[in-house]
């Protein structure tokens, strides 16, 4: 008698995976629904026992839940979210592959994702320090600002290289890794270009390359450097005789480019330049005993009438000063030239008091009354008798 002896199985075998470490690397941009890995895990036994579902179990970071899944049946490995090698560079987890035999048996595999970095991060500028606004006349090499540079990729991407726009007066100096110093190449001239807008730019070493921007404005201060200019070294003024008192002869005006007090400017009639006349009495006057000059407006005045028997040709010199410290001056010549006008009679004199004077002749000489005029007109003859 032959006797067939059928060998019922038993779940004696746990699920074999092909590979103990499964190492894979994406780049941070990889699509949602990439294939991570395909893993597989093999089961000697038959029927139930030998069939397998796979779990993802063990992540390290915990993230890596929201991002990575396994399908239970085909053991296909996939992302369920983004990727970012800023956040997270390695991923690791465990395969849990679990036969449906009673009791149930398991074996394990470890799943090692590697995060390649991607140039999606551009360069970033921060200004962390900002010393303004420079003096005018700041030495070359004064320190503006500081600033800080940073990009958030790794390698070549990360590597960010800087520059200042506009190239002049300023530029940068490296202090150490990622750290920055604004300086100043050139001198500053308020007067010219009052106030800078700079640019600060940073490209990284990626393919292809991102870049990142800051500006920084940078306003000048000013510095009295500048005196008070007349528009002309001499002024002529013309004022006909016999003006009233308080009557407006000229205005002067000195232009000063600086701002504020340093561009405030004051006028005077300078005693110390040379300015006056002899009086008739043979003394000296000054020219400030004339005229004056109004301090705010630059408005030149009569102080009295003018006298062109007294006086023909007044020259003095107006002093402009600013509020500046140390203040500073400037100076015009002013040439006020009397005009005469009829204003004086004929006068007799006596024969005795020494005669008309040259230019009368020897027989009109011999009279006893001599008819004088006083004015310009009259000063080129003389007679009556």
């Amino acid at each position: 008698m032959e006797l067939v002896i059928s060998v019922l199985d038993a779940n004696d075998n746990a699920p074999q995976f092909n590979q103990t470490v499964y190492k894979v690397q994406l780049p941070e941009n990889a699509a949602e629904g990439t294939l991570v890995a395909l893993v597989n895990a093999t089961d000697p036994d038959e029927g139930i026992n030998s069939e397998v579902t796979y779990t993802a179990t063990n992540f390290v970071p915990l993230s890596g839940r929201d991002i990575i899944a396994v399908n239970p049946k085909t053991g296909e490995i996939s992302l369920t979210g983004a990727l970012d090698f800023e956040e997270v560079t390695v991923f690791n987890f465990r395969i849990e592959a679990r036969d449906k035999g009673t009791p149930p048996l398991s074996g394990h595999c470890s799943v090692e994702l590697e995060v390649l970095d991607v140039n999606d991060n551009a360069p970033e500028v921060w200004v962390t320090s900002l010393s303004v606004p420079v003096p005018e006349d700041a030495s070359v090499g004064t320190v503006v600002a500081l600033l800080s540079v940073s990009d958030r990729d790794s390698g070549a991407n990360g590597r960010v290289r800087c520059a200042v726009w506009p190239a002049a007066p300023f530029g940068l100096v490296s202090t150490f890794a990622g750290s920055y110093s604004l300086v100043l190449r050139e001198a500053l001239d308020r007067e010219r270009v009052s106030e800078y807008e700079v640019e600060v730019r940073a490209e990284d070493g990626g393919s292809p390359s991102l870049r990142g921007r800051r500006g920084v404005r940078v306003p000048v201060s000013d510095v009295n450097d500048n005196a008070p200019a007349f528009a002309q070294a001499v002024y002529t003024v013309l004022a006909r005789e016999n003006n009233a008192a308080g009557a407006e002869l000229a205005r002067l005006w000195a232009r000063d480019p600086d701002e504020a007090d340093n561009g405030r400017v004051r006028y005077s009639v300078w005693e110390g330049g040379v300015g006056g006349v002899a009086s008739a009495g043979g003394g000296w006057r000054p020219a400030s005993s004339y005229v004056s000059v109004d301090a705010e407006s630059g408005r030149l005045w009569a102080l009295q009438p003018l006298d062109y028997e007294e006086v023909q040709v007044l020259q003095f010199e107006v002093r402009a000063v600013d509020a500046g410290e140390p203040p500073l001056c400037g100076n015009a010549t002013v040439q006020l030239f009397v005009v005469d006008e009829n204003d004086n009679a004929p006068a007799l004199l006596p024969a005795g008091s020494g005669g008309p004077g040259p230019g009368v002749s020897g027989e009109a000489a011999s009279g006893a009354l001599w008819a004088v005029s006083f004015s310009e007109e009259a000063t080129s003859g003389a007679t009556g008798k």
